[in-house]
C-alpha cells in the first residue's frame, strides 16, 4: 500500500503513464502509482483520463473529490472489491439485529468515552457527564446517550449557541477531516467484499456510505483533536487534515500509521458481525494529532 497522500489543488490534466501519475500543470510531474494512498483533487477545473480512473480502482487507492467550495463532495469506490463479493453481500444481509445492536453499543460506548477524555484534556467538567452516558448505553443505544452526549460535547467545543450546521473554521476543518476518514473506512469495507450502503445503525436510502458512517464514529475523535490543536485561520488546515492518515497509532499492541489501524479496526468490526461477537471489535489505541 502507498504512503503518499497527492493532493491537486489548481488546474491540471492527471493521466497515467509508465505505471506514473502525471500532473501536467505549470510543470510536469511523476509520481510512481505505487506510492499513493489517497488522492484528493481539490480543484474543478482538474480533468483525468478514464485510464488513470481505472488504474487507480484497480490499485485500491481512494480518490476524493471536492466541489466548487473545495469541500469534499464525492469519492471513487470498485463495484467490487474482492473475490467473493456476492456471498458477502448475502451475509450481509442476513446479519442478525441483535448482533448488530450490541456492535453498536460498543461503538458507540468507545465514541462518547473518546469524547469524555478530550473534554476532560480541555478542562471542561461536562467530560464527567459523559462519562456517566458511556456507561449507560445499551444495545442499539435504544436511550440514544450518543445524540445527548454530542449536545453537551458540541457545546463545549464549539461554543454555546453554535452547532454542527453552521459555518466557522472548526467546523470547515471537522467536515473535511471526517470525510477523509469515511472515505478510508469506505475503502477498506469495499476491499473486504461488503456493501457500504447496508449499514448496522444508518439506513437513509440516500446515504451511499451508510456502513462507513457507522463504523467511523469513534474515529471522529482523532479528526476532532487534529482540527482543535490547529490555529484558527490556518491557510493550510485541508492538507493538515488530510495528513491525519499518516499519524501514528497504535492497535493490537503495534505501532502503525492510522491508515493501516483503520484496515485492522474495520476488518475487525466486520468479524464482528460476521461471527456474532462484539468482542472481537478493536480500536486504534491512540493516535498521534501534532
Amino acid at each position: 500500500m502507498g504512503f503518499r497522500i497527492v493532493v491537486i489543488k489548481s488546474r491540471a490534466k492527471l493521466e497515467f503513464r509508465l505505471d506514473s501519475l502525471i500532473v501536467r500543470g505549470e510543470r510536469e510531474r511523476r509520481i510512481h502509482i505505487g506510492e499513493i494512498n489517497t488522492l484528493i483533487v481539490q480543484s474543478t477545473a482538474v480533468s483525468l483520463t478514464a485510464a488513470l480512473l481505472c488504474e487507480l480502482t484497480k490499485r485500491n487507492i481512494k480518490v476524493i473529490f471536492c466541489d466548487e467550495k473545495y469541500n469534499p463532495s464525492s469519492e471513487l469506490l470498485p463495484y467490487y472489491g474482492a473475490v467473493q463479493t456476492a456471498k458477502r453481500y448475502r451475509l450481509q444481509a442476513s446479519w442478525e439485529e441483535a448482533v448488530k445492536q450490541r456492535v453498536w453499543q460498543r461503538i458507540i460506548r468507545r465514541k462518547i468515552s473518546a469524547q469524555a477524555e478530550t473534554l476532560a484534556r480541555l478542562g471542561f467538567p461536562q467530560a464527567k457527564l459523559l462519562e456517566k452516558y458511556a456507561e449507560e448505553v445499551e444495545a442499539g443505544d435504544r436511550t440514544n446517550r450518543e445524540g445527548h452526549a454530542a449536545k453537551v460535547y458540541f457545546n463545549c467545543i464549539l461554543g454555546e449557541g453554535n452547532s454542527r450546521q453552521g459555518g466557522g473554521f472548526l467546523n470547515g476543518c471537522l467536515n473535511y477531516g471526517y470525510a477523509v476518514v469515511l472515505s478510508a473506512c469506505n475503502r477498506e469495507i469495499v476491499a473486504a467484499g461488503y456493501c457500504t450502503q447496508l449499514g448496522i445503525w444508518h439506513t437513509n436510502e440516500f446515504n451511499e456510505f451508510n456502513l462507513g458512517c457507522d463504523i467511523m464514529e469513534p474515529l471522529r475523535i482523532i479528526v476532532d483533536r487534529r482540527a482543535l490543536s490547529l490555529e484558527k485561520g490556518d491557510a493550510d488546515f485541508k492538507r493538515k487534515m488530510a495528513d491525519i492518515l499518516n499519524f501514528t497509532a497504535t492497535i493490537e499492541g503495534k505501532t502503525t500509521t492510522l491508515d493501516i489501524a483503520i484496515r485492522v479496526y474495520v476488518r475487525s468490526v466486520l468479524s464482528a458481525l460476521e461471527q456474532g461477537d462484539e468482542s472481537l471489535v478493536i480500536f486504534p489505541a491512540q493516535a498521534e494529532t501534532e
